[in-house]
């Protein structure tokens, strides 16, 4: 049986304060509809339908890729109405599933059980049990613990505010009773809306039987209005992340510290993370690496052994096996480390290839270059990649030695086990095997005398 997935992603979200739409809102740097198609596109046969509204040309430039079929509701009339404008895309064969745009940890197991209680004559409801269930819909039962309504939060009376049996608003349902009952809904309530939920005792009246399902946590069905629940979703969402790479093998030294932004596509044994990492982009890391403290790492393929020092910046770059990076480096795109390559504090590497062996120790940027391997360069080595228009290439070949405060103006070459004298200036290619340095000669003045602060 084919489903249709219905997202309601119309809503204003006035409680964010905020000159943007709530579902643009983000969690782990992907925007909260985005999180909920994500879950819809793990369906099997089923096509996804997202309802939007406020902010809708902003919602449609910054999520256009998604493969969805977007609806427009113009008005913002209620769930009821909401789910009304997406009618021509309910088949009656079809299994229709409710979703929103602002609920971001649903997982696809909590929604497949859900789809398993419709049957010919149910459909399925995710309820959840809360503490404080303020402003959520409450489940009436009777007395035989059958679902016959929903009554919204500012509608219920004082004992039915008390019951602790909440309304995630999540329906699955046969499409054709769903166009029966959207066709038969009304507006009479305190907020002058057409309530989703009415079809609860609609369904009831017409002998249906409510079927129930609940998640694993109340988070996992928390809706998002206010920066605060913004901000708890985001640390449950990555403690999540933590708790399975966890069980995968990795070591951290504090889980609530920790931010997966993106994917991480494999990842060996025995890594170890240190506290406040952030893994943004495709990330895969091989095994017994080390990551220390405050590294932001983007996009990045990590090789066994690996160990990067605290305070790393590392983007779109590849770090052969046994590397050792930091602390306070910078890969920026296109820095690519053979095996044991060792880049150290305050070192910049843009673009550029490093073969097996190689050091850059300590303050030097190193940009559109080729290094070859057993390289050493020192302090303070600066290559000249731009002339103001264009980028130029260097090329230092293998085994060759760096001097500290060493600038190399592209285009370049220095040869092969060839040494450059600490604090030169080389704008022409450097020999193969032997000392290159250019270097103003040294002088001492006699009878100078260091200047005085002149009184006033």
């Amino acid at each position: 049986m084919a489903t249709t997935t219905i997202i309601l992603a119309a809503g204003q979200g006035t409680r964010m304060q905020s000159s943007r739409p709530k579902i643009l809102h983000k969690i782990a740097d992907k925007a909260l509809l985005e999180h909920v198609v994500d879950t819809s596109r793990q369906l099997q046969d089923n096509k996804t339908v997202v309802v939007y509204g406020h902010g809708a040309e902003q919602v449609l430039q910054e999520l256009q890729h998604l493969a969805v079929q977007w609806i427009e509701q113009e008005q913002q009339l209620g769930t009821g109405h909401a789910v009304q404008q997406a009618v021509q895309f309910i088949g009656d064969d079809d299994t229709i599933l409710i979703l929103y745009g602002d609920v971001p940890l649903l997982k696809l197991a909590t929604v497949q059980g859900l789809l398993q209680q419709v049957g010919e004559n149910s459909l399925g409801l995710l309820t959840v049990d809360l503490d404080d269930p303020s402003g959520y819909g409450r489940i009436i039962r009777d007395e035989n613990g059958q679902v016959i309504r929903i009554v919204e939060d500012k509608d219920a009376s004082p004992e039915q505010k008390a019951i602790t049996e909440g309304n995630t608003g999540i329906i699955a349902v046969n499409g054709r009773r769903l166009k029966n009952w959207l066709a038969r809904l009304e507006n009479d309530n305190a907020q002058g809306e057409y309530y989703l939920t009415d079809i609860i005792e609609m369904a009831v009246e017409d002998g249906m039987t409510i079927a129930t399902a609940q998640p694993d946590n109340a988070d996992e069905v928390l809706g998002i209005n206010d920066r605060r629940q913004l901000a708890h979703i985001e640390r449950a969402y990555q403690r999540q992340q933590a708790e399975a790479l966890m069980s995968q093998g990795v070591s951290f030294r504090d889980p609530q510290r920790f931010d997966l932004r993106g994917t991480i596509k494999s990842i060996g044994r025995d890594v170890e993370i240190d506290v406040n990492v952030v893994l943004s982009g495709e990330i895969s890391i091989g095994s017994n690496v080390k990551i220390g403290a405050n590294c932001c790492i983007t996009d990045t393929v990590i090789e066994d052994d690996v160990e990067i020092l605290p305070n790393c910046v590392i983007e779109n770059s590849f770090l052969g096996a046994a590397c050792c990076i930091g602390p306070f480096a910078r890969l920026r795109p296109g820095a690519r480390l053979d095996r044991q390559v060792k880049v150290g504090n305050f070192v910049e590497i843009k673009k550029s290839r490093v073969a097996q062996g190689s050091k850059i120790n300590h303050l030097s940027y190193i940009g559109d270059t080729l290094v070859g391997s057993g390289v050493n360069i020192g302090a303070g080595t600066i290559t000249c990649n731009y002339d103001g228009v264009n980028k130029h290439q260097t090329i230092i070949e293998d085994g060759a030695f760096i001097g500290s405060n060493t600038q190399l103006v592209a285009p370049v070459t220095v040869g092969k086990n060839a040494t450059i004298g600490a604090g030169s200036i080389i704008t022409r290619a450097a020999p193969t095997e032997k000392l290159t340095l250019t270097r103003a000669k040294q002088v001492s003045v006699e009878g100078w005398q260091r200047p005085v602060k002149q009184e006033k």
